[in-house]
């Protein structure tokens, strides 16, 4: 079993997070948008997976059941991008937002997949071979590589409300929302390439702190009370999380 890394306590960590969040507002977290209105026992869902997340979140933080944790949370997830974000990018393939929300929710697949590739115990390992081990690794830096891509086109194709976002004391707005957007895709194809593929996920992580840290943090600290300001500083983080699992799983890699 690998050692828990930094990267690993941080996604337990805004796991545990994105419940409370979920408990507090009685509504999706973050990570679990978007779910209609009409699906049945909607409410229902609201606390199962606010609970979840923090029972996997608080799970992994512990040797004994990081393993379980992890495999729960990849399931929910997968679940969650098949029947909720899927089917947005079928029904609105011409809107990018569609994507991009397919994106995120790719990426914490990614996060929760590495996870459970290297914690799942050898019983495990023989029954779901192609999701543990470097099989599992494999797949998960696929969904992490491909979920890059829509997120840096929806930097450029909404260029203007990421320009917005830019810090007001740093000059160049419109330069940095090109950056940040071309540098996603760019990392998307390292990662699926597998050229400089763990620098790639390193300055994705550390693109996506930064993002967490310079925009929406200081948003939050000014007193906003906009619902949708706090979901998307815990999905920052959440993402951020994420990604630094992913850099995480090269480490002693000859990946990249």
């Amino acid at each position: 079993m690998r050692t828990v890394s930094a990267g690993h306590t941080a996604f337990a960590a805004v796991m545990i997070a994105v419940g409370l969040f979920g408990l507090i507002r009685g509504d999706f977290g973050p990570v679990w948008e978007p779910v209609p209105d009409a699906v049945p026992a909607r409410q229902f869902l609201i606390y199962l997976c606010a609970l979840v997340s923090v029972a996997c979140g608080a799970g992994l933080l512990s040797p004994r059941t990081a393993a379980p944790a992890a495999g729960v949370l990849l399931s929910l997830l997968l679940v969650w991008l098949l029947f909720f974000r899927v089917p947005v990018v079928v029904r609105k393939p011409a809107v990018e937002v569609s994507w991009e929300g397919c994106g995120e929710t790719a990426v914490m697949v990614a996060g929760a997949w590495v996870l459970y590739a290297g914690l799942a115990a050898k019983r495990a390992r023989a029954r779901l071979g192609f999701a543990t081990g470097e099989q599992g690794l494999r797949i998960a830096r696929v969904s992490f590589g491909l979920a890059l891509i829509p997120l840096g086109v929806a930097h450029l194709v909404y260029l203007k409300e990421t320009a917005a976002l830019v810090p007001a004391w740093l000059p160049w707005h419109s330069a940095w929302a090109y950056l940040t957007g071309c540098t996603y895709i760019a990392a998307g194809i390292a990662v699926l390439t597998g050229i400089r593929a763990r620098a790639a996920a390193a300055l994705t992580a550390v693109q996506m702190g930064l993002f967490s840290v310079l925009v929406w943090l200081p948003i939050i600290a000014a007193g906003s009370r906009i619902a949708f300001q706090w979901s998307e500083t815990v999905l920052s983080f959440a993402l951020t999380a994420a990604a630094w699992v992913m850099a995480d799983s090269y480490r002693g890699s000859a990946a990249g």
